[in-house]
């Protein structure tokens, strides 16, 4: 029988994805971001977040999916991604999952406008198909440098 891990569900837009569990801190309401001038789009500042400065990443701008508002609903998910507290915010996080590792396929190379490079598979579950996310891919080498001296400058 394949070994089951646990996922964190998330939404982004009208799509669900995935991240393994173990990669995530917490799930926090979304709060003052203090923006960090000349960084990237994407990360949209800095927050106090369990006692830590943490960098704030939009992962619809980073996956390149359509922007929207953030609602009640919206949340950050606070991750461990290269020995770095990063938060990302989502739609709104639905539950947790588990998923037998048979249930997964790889990814395609793009899939609801998201490059397989982010991408750890596919899940099909309930005839609906969630996006398992590589967290460790969400930020490259250069990203992973420019977070740090954003945690450094405040």
């Amino acid at each position: 029988m394949a070994e089951m891990t646990k996922f964190i569900v998330f939404r982004l837009n009208d799509q669900s994805f995935g991240v393994d569990v173990q990669q995530v801190i917490s799930i926090e309401r979304v709060q003052k971001i203090t923006e960090v001038p000349r960084t990237s789009e994407f990360i949209k500042g800095v927050t106090e977040l369990r006692g830590e400065t943490t960098p704030i990443i939009d992962l619809k701008e980073r996956l390149l999916i359509t922007e929207a508002e953030p609602t009640d609903d919206s949340r950050i998910l606070v991750v461990s991604v290269k020995d770095m507290q990063v938060g990302l915010i989502v739609d709104a996080a639905t539950e947790v999952k588990d998923i037998s590792g048979d249930m997964i396929q790889s990814a395609p190379k793009l899939i609801g406008g998201v490059r397989d490079t982010f991408l750890k598979g596919v899940a099909k579950i309930d005839s609906e198909l969630l996006i398992l996310l590589d967290l460790g891919r969400i930020v490259d080498l250069e990203e992973t440098n420019e977070l740090r001296e954003v945690i450094t400058e405040e």
